[in-house]
């Protein structure tokens, strides 16, 4: 273990993957194991002293990630691929760290990301697999994919995204986000979502997912979409949010002068 004394300060950006299951999500919730509270304790172990890693963004109890990027500030003398070794050495198998590099000092894996993709998967047949089960939502009624696909286009552009999103329980500023692209993709039994944008607001995702699979299985039609983004009303009953475990945080962009710098 390396000590914190006579050693630099420096700005790590880590890229992290995990399993979801087992975890309360990404934010350090008293009582309950998050994955952010499980990397900062993994690391101090490491490098001596407490650390706050600071993620992209939050992510809800179950859902997963394959591509979230955080920072954390480090006096050690360990240099990036040591401390991805370390940490994968000592942390569950449910959360790897899949790259880590020295970042400029002005890097802040939430506010100098550009944009983040998302992808929810759906299982969608009388029976899903064993090995399916935490990792997509379970819908054992025919979705009419085409009828999915108009209405996601819907989504695509800036709007008020009032309707799909749930009450985080703190003040948010505005509820306009802009949708950069949603593609609705079938192979086999398996439906992915595949949604990029600036940002997303609390449960959006999900709740547009919920919408769409509704529009599947013929419940709404395509256009309902754009009626509920121009009604500009808090989310109702008429927009459920699709299970958490058939999410996954899938990357975050930033802009070229963000990004790593040779260790």
């Amino acid at each position: 273990m390396s000590t914190a004394a006579n050693f630099p300060v420096r700005r790590f950006r880590l890229t992290v993957a995990y399993d979801g299951t087992a975890y309360s999500g990404w934010q350090v919730q008293p009582h309950h194991p998050s994955v952010q509270q499980t990397i900062e304790e993994t690391l101090k172990g490491i490098v001596g002293h407490t650390v706050k890693v600071h993620g992209s963004g939050r992510t809800d109890q179950g859902v997963h990630a394959r591509g979230q990027v955080a920072h954390v500030d480090l006096t050690c003398r360990m240099d990036a691929a040591a401390i991805r070794r370390g940490l994968n050495a000592r942390l569950p198998q449910d959360i790897r760290i899949l790259k880590a590099s020295v970042a400029r000092p002005g890097f802040h894996a939430r506010r100098s990301a550009e944009g983040k993709e998302y992808r929810y998967f759906v299982w969608n047949d009388a029976t899903v697999l064993p090995d399916k089960r935490f990792y997509a939502a379970h819908v054992y009624r025919p979705l009419d994919v085409a009828a999915m696909r108009k209405a996601a286009a819907f989504f695509e552009g800036r709007h008020d995204f009032a309707s799909f999103t749930a009450n985080p329980q703190r003040v948010v500023e505005t509820t306009v986000r802009t949708v950069f692209a949603f593609t609705v993709a079938k192979k086999g039994k398996e439906i992915v979502f595949r949604v990029s944008g600036e940002g997303f607001l609390y449960k959006q995702v999900r709740s547009m997912v919920g919408f769409l699979i509704r529009v599947g299985e013929a419940a709404e039609k395509p256009e309902a979409v754009k009626e509920l983004l121009e009604s500009c009303a808090p989310r109702k009953a008429r927009v459920p949010s699709a299970p958490a475990h058939g999410l996954f945080l899938w990357r975050v962009w930033y802009r070229k002068k963000e990004l790593k710098k040779r260790a």
